[in-house]
């Protein structure tokens, strides 16, 4: 019987194994796609893509795909509008939060020391709020001295602008250099010793080709220790963009 099978498999009229190679080679032509070197879309846009279980993405000048569009409410007066497009030519650290996150509240100081840091090189820390409250939100900024605005963003809609960006992972950080293009992702908590190096050298990078992008990465070495992996989980359904370099880390 096993032999009969394989004489109707391989028989002469050939059809379905031709039919078999041709789905083969469209989905690893599809698959190239999906895993293409860099995390621009036709357009340049950034486009996200499931990081694959790892927590720290790293994006080449190269690499890098713009984020344009991102507004929303301001957490400190709803009648005003946070705009992307205000820190034109500066770094921007976005940063995912909400009050009911103790990990956002660990790493709190973590990114005001990095805004007090680097704020006179052009960097901002940027804040969004999700899935929260307007009063516990104020609350938890007054209690922890944070002085960078943040963006009330209780339904997500602000998050769109990261293209296919998992909304629910929290906290995430997102760093954007001068041009506004997505040069790193912290899919967990992050320190200072961790995320102040990073963010240094894209400060650095010449403003006309983006520079290397990944010079100094011994300071990223403080930095794996670090806690709230949990939310990885969001990233695992999104899709396009690039498989971009993730550093190894080590200690806190």
């Amino acid at each position: 019987m096993r032999s009969d099978r394989s004489r109707g498999r391989g028989s002469g009229r050939g059809g379905r194994p031709v039919a078999a190679l041709a789905l083969v080679a469209l989905f690893a032509l599809l698959s190239g796609c999906a895993g293409s070197e860099n995390a621009v879309s036709d357009n340049g846009e950034f486009t996200f893509v499931s990081p694959g279980g790892r927590t720290r993405l790293f994006y080449s000048p190269d690499e890098r795909g713009h984020v344009t569009g991102l507004k929303g409410e301001s957490l400190a007066n709803a009648d005003d509008t946070i705009r992307l497009s205000d820190f034109s030519g500066e770094v921007v650290v976005l940063n995912v939060w909400g009050s009911w996150c103790p990990p956002c509240r660990a790493e709190a100081d973590d990114l005001q020391a990095v805004q007090d840091e680097l704020g006179d090189q052009g960097v901002r820390v940027l804040g969004i709020n999700v899935r929260d409250n307007r009063d516990a939100a104020k609350d938890f900024v007054h209690n922890l001295d944070v002085d960078y605005p943040s963006i009330y963003d209780p339904s997500g809609r602000a998050m769109l602008a990261l293209n296919g960006f998992p909304r629910s992972t929290t906290p995430a950080t997102v760093v954007l250099d001068r041009e506004h293009r997505v040069a790193a992702i912290y899919l967990s908590e992050v320190t200072e010793k961790g995320l102040l190096p990073k963010v240094r050298d894209i400060a650095n990078e010449d403003s006309g080709s983006g520079g290397t992008g990944n010079t100094g990465e011994a300071g990223d070495t403080g930095d794996s220790g670090d806690t709230g992996d949990s939310g990885d989980t969001g990233g695992s359904g999104s899709t396009g963009g690039t498989s971009p370099s993730e550093q190894p880390e080590s200690g806190r």
